[in-house]
């Protein structure tokens, strides 16, 4: 049998990996993660779930929700995508990531399996994580959506309730080129009487997902009908809410310790998911869901979310790369009132990256890099492209060099962020 290195080596390298390669490995339909899954005895079948989708916020949400869950008392599964450091982040109980041993003899049990049908990664990590979760008899596991909803391979689950927490620009060479037509495929987790929970609503996409609700007969629940946020403040590193629940006319203060501002978006549907489970029996009582939010990176291990690593200077990571996340980004860097901003910066090549680029201040100085993966963008040419929309600074062919530049350069009263990429700031981390 392979050691664990030696299993990651087979996984990275054996299988199509969308975070590496991009369009070339996604696998446009179920039948792969259906076939893998039968053979493992259907374990997506043997615990409850929730499903979340987005095109940003899904990942915070999710572990918002785990947080939750396991301050409530509950065995609680997650499964998100991609890691940042360890393959093994992807599939973590109570906030603990799977063993070294269960990767391996999971791996070598299929591996016949995976000859025969030749799957991507993604579809043998979501099969490995539903198998571990039933084996580890979890009450509930949050599933994270990989990409778009219908044809992602998680969806294969019936969960509990699903949440939608935005629609905007991103993949959409893959899922459509307009709000609609993405839309559409979010929609595609929505399940037969299953609630559903819409975070953010927009009036072209609302129709889209209330059609949906409507032939799969789902009761349907938009989070600002529910709940707004009527205040807020960031303190040393902690989130500082005020949240009114509209229908009962209730204030009440949350604090948690995701600093961004754009958090305040996914709390909302995350309090409305927890008054609908309650409704259906889940004991989420209301001070575990205060205790819960002021630890969420404590207790399920979130990084890279407006990710403070650092004070004098202060140094910032965040994964957010497309326009919606860019946009979140570059308001939480005007509320830090910083004058000097250094911003290390690679992206991929199949983003639709101007759009992001033309957001990001112009004023910033910029250190242009690519991750050490086949999908990153070149950094010349990234900075080339930035130049159109008058972002100036200098490339670097390493994320080490570019980082090791930007605090060579910074005052202690400046701010660096390292953004972009998922595998920008991994390598930072």
């Amino acid at each position: 049998m392979k050691t664990y290195s030696q299993t990651l080596d087979y996984l990275f390298s054996a299988l199509p990996m969308f975070s590496k390669l991009g369009v070339s490995a996604y696998k446009k339909d179920l039948t792969n993660t259906l076939l893998l899954c039968e053979f493992l005895g259907n374990p997506q079948h043997q615990f409850k779930t929730i499903h979340v989708a987005g095109t940003n916020g899904k990942g915070s949400t999710s572990h918002m929700l785990a947080a939750i869950f396991q301050a409530a008392g509950y065995k609680t599964g997650l499964y998100t995508s991609p890691h940042l450091k360890d393959f093994r982040e992807r599939i973590k109980v109570n906030g603990q990531v799977c063993e070294e041993e269960f990767v391996v003899s999971f791996t070598h049990n299929i591996e016949q399996k995976i000859q025969e049908i030749s799957p991507s990664f993604f579809e043998i990590t979501v099969a490995m994580a539903f198998d571990y979760f039933a084996k580890q008899q979890v009450d509930i596991a949050i599933i994270e959506v990989g990409l778009g909803g219908r044809l992602d391979s998680t969806n294969i689950i019936n969960p509990e309730l699903s949440v939608i927490t935005n629609i905007g620009y991103d993949h959409m060479n893959l899922l459509g080129n307009s709000l609609e037509e993405i839309a559409q495929e979010k929609a595609g987790i929505i399940k037969p009487k299953k609630p559903i929970i819409v975070g953010e609503t927009l009036p072209n996409t609302k129709p889209i997902f209330l059609s949906k609700a409507f032939d799969s007969q789902a009761p349907i629940h938009f989070a600002h009908d529910y709940y707004q946020i009527t205040d807020f403040e960031t303190r040393a590193g902690h989130l500082l809410v005020t949240v009114e629940q509209l229908q009962r006319h209730e204030h009440f203060r949350l604090e948690l310790d995701l600093p961004g501002y754009y958090q305040t978006k996914n709390l909302l549907a995350v309090l409305t998911a927890v008054e609908l489970l309650l409704q259906n029996g889940w004991k989420l009582h209301w001070h575990y869901v205060v205790a819960a939010l002021k630890q969420v990176k404590k207790l399920t291990g979130l990084h890279g979310r407006w990710e403070v690593i650092a004070n004098d200077p202060l140094t910032v990571l965040d994964v957010g790369h497309n326009e919606d996340g860019i946009k979140e980004i570059v308001k939480q860097i005007e509320l830090t009132g910083k004058q000097q901003v250094h911003i290390v910066m690679g992206m991929v090549k199949d983003k639709e990256i101007d759009k992001a680029l033309q957001l990001l201040p112009k004023q910033a100085k910029y250190y242009f890099t690519k991750a050490a993966i086949p999908r990153a963008l070149n950094e010349q040419i990234l900075m080339q492209q930035a130049k159109v929309f008058g972002l100036k600074g200098k490339s670097f062919s390493n994320v080490k060099e570019a980082f090791n530049a930007a605090k060579l350069h910074a005052g202690k009263d400046d701010l660096i962020l390292v953004c972009g990429s998922v595998f920008v700031v991994a390598e930072v981390i």
